[in-house]
């Protein structure tokens, strides 16, 4: 199916979560066979949120798409981003994805982001927001930079497996200022 439709649908219903569930959603990317989502939940109910989320996405992909198979493979998977360094190196993860599968060379380039949104590049149905206490987006320039600056092989395999455990956590190596960090401002 045409990563548009994809896009537009997963939109069309991040949009309702938000508002039906008061989910959140501060980053999210759309890959071709995934997704990445950093949300907060502050009624706590994530797990009701996605149920409707991936139910509703998968109805319509699947009958669009004039399939009989289920869309997902499984249940999401969360991780608690449960500090500051954590968020961002969630953060600039999921944003460099697509880099690093070789779609596009720099972050605000790929289409099915919510990143050129946030920066005023493009209209955004997802309505995103930034964490108060943990925000990023400052200046254009310094963001960019850092998302665009490839951290080492090491440290995207850490944060990776991180991102598949229920509470993410990193080595105690890796809890100092690295390329993943956002040490510019």
């Amino acid at each position: 199916m045409d990563l548009e439709v994809v896009w537009e649908i997963m939109s069309r219903n991040l949009f309702f979560v938000n508002s039906a569930f008061n989910l959140r959603v501060h980053a999210f990317v759309l890959m071709n066979n995934h997704f990445h989502l950093i949300v907060r939940t502050p009624d706590a109910n994530l797990s009701q949120a996605m149920r409707y989320f991936m139910r509703e996405t998968s109805r319509e992909l699947t009958f669009r798409s004039g399939r009989i198979n289920q869309t997902y493979g499984s249940r999401f998977h969360r991780s608690l981003l449960n500090n500051p360094l954590y968020y961002l190196h969630a953060y600039k993860y999921l944003y460099r994805n697509p880099v690093k599968a070789g779609l596009c060379k720099t972050v605000e380039e790929y289409p099915y982001s919510s990143l050129p949104g946030l920066l005023g590049e493009r209209w955004l149905d997802i309505p995103v927001c930034e964490d108060e206490n943990w925000g990023v987006l400052r200046s254009r320039e310094i963001t960019l930079s850092w998302l665009n600056s490839s951290p080492s092989s090491e440290e995207w395999d850490e944060v990776r497996c991180a991102l598949k455990k229920p509470i993410f956590k990193l080595s105690p190596v890796n809890k100092r200022p690295s390329s993943l960090e956002f040490n510019a401002l």
